[in-house]
């Protein structure tokens, strides 16, 4: 090597041991940023690395949206739109509305056929779908609330509503009969003043126009085992909803120990009006569960 001379032995003739040196040293050098690796630093450098790697080639999680009464899965377009951006699969279930029993029933039977982990989502009375139909389903990773019910185990929407005032959606109700029991609507005078305040007054005509109707009986049905004490989940709060108090909903936010976020000025159609945080909320809980 260039700089280093060869020491000569006691008999003239040349050594190799500068050429060994520095053959030594390269090699030593070379090795210093493997050795790095080993280091607190260089391990935890390489763990970050490794977890990022793997996570970038793990397939996202399936994120099932329920909506709740008085919408249809169209509520959720907005905020399906964005996540499919993001590479989530999605599916937009069609919550029957029949009664609390037979709508979780019916959402059972679909996280069945979803391969691979869910992030499960409901709205308004889809949180209380969400809260029965999770339970028993090792698949299901997340729940989020989006200005939803969470009941507790022999709780009913009736009951939740009635410990929390403020809430202005049982004199905006229209029922109508139907074989074997009522509907009820929301009066389309109403509407947006109790469900959707913040979103603009064309599309609220439209939602009130389309909205599906609920069977009386299911905000009277009890809700069963409460899937949140054992499934991690988010809430978002709507601080300025009419269907749903939102001291109601921050109470079933703590109760049920969720991660809670509140969004003040938001109407109980916070999904429509709000889809960027409402989606965030979403992939939140996917990022923290996957």
């Amino acid at each position: 090597m260039a700089g280093i001379a060869p020491v000569r032995s006691s008999e003239g003739r040349p050594r190799r041991r500068g050429l060994m040196f520095s053959a030594v040293a390269v090699g030593t050098l070379l090795a210093v940023p493997a050795l790095s690796a080993a280091t607190p630093a260089g391990a935890a450098s390489a763990a970050k690395a490794v977890t990022t790697s793997a996570r970038a080639n793990t397939p996202k999680p399936t994120v099932v949206l329920v909506h709740g009464a008085f919408a249809d899965s169209s509520s959720w377009n907005a905020v399906t739109s964005r996540l499919e951006r993001q590479g989530y699969p999605v599916i937009a279930v069609a919550n029957p509305l029949r009664g609390l029993a037979d709508d979780s029933a019916y959402l059972s039977s679909i996280l069945d056929t979803v391969p691979g982990p869910v992030v499960l989502v409901g709205h308004s009375y889809g949180g209380a779908v969400i809260t029965d139909a999770a339970t028993g389903h090792p698949n299901v990773k997340a729940l989020v609330y989006i200005a939803a019910f969470a009941p507790d185990q022999g709780e009913t929407g009736l009951a939740i509503l009635g410990q929390y005032p403020g809430s202005q959606l049982s004199p905006a109700l229209t029922v109508r009969p139907y074989p074997g029991g009522q509907d009820a609507y929301v009066n389309p005078a109403d509407f947006r003043q109790v469900f959707a305040a913040d979103v603009s007054a064309d599309k609220a005509r439209l939602m009130a126009a389309g909205q599906r109707p609920v069977s009386l009986a299911a905000f009277a049905e009890p809700s069963a085992t409460p899937a949140w004490k054992t499934i991690p989940s988010w809430f978002l709060v709507a601080g300025s909803d009419r269907a749903i108090p939102p001291a109601a909903e921050e109470a079933m936010a703590q109760r049920a120990g969720s991660h809670t976020q509140v969004i003040r000025g938001a109407s109980h159609a916070v999904l429509v009006s709000r889809p960027d945080a409402t989606t965030h909320l979403i992939e939140a809980a996917a990022h923290a569960t996957s």
